[in-house]
């Protein structure tokens, strides 16, 4: 759909222009940030220790599945995800430095 568009777009309006959908920034950024990557967003490190604690507990059915997300959720401390906020230009240096590839965040 949108590259049909945009090629009859552009040989119609041979000027500068811009597609964009809507105000979604992700249409107007220059560059986008892969929608889970761990290394760029450290929530991405938190569901981790919610999924090995779900992996552990290994629960039989939803009720049992809601308590250890709970429960797991509600040990995430304050300190924790400060860890995860304060990493964040280590994060980004790394994925700089080796081209946008995995690190090891």
């Amino acid at each position: 759909y949108r590259s049909s568009h945009v090629e009859k777009t552009e040989k119609e309006m041979p000027l500068k222009w811009v597609f964009q959908q809507d105000n979604n920034p992700k249409h107007t950024s220059k560059r986008a940030l892969p929608a889970q990557s761990p290394d760029l967003n450290p929530i991405e490190n938190l569901w981790g220790d919610i999924k090995n604690a779900v992996s552990e507990a290994k629960p039989r059915n939803a009720e049992g599945l809601w308590k250890v997300v709970k429960s797991s959720g509600a040990r995430i401390c304050l300190y924790g995800c400060q860890k995860f906020v304060d990493s964040m230009q280590h994060r980004c240096e790394a994925v700089l430095k080796n081209s946008g590839y995995t690190t090891k965040y």
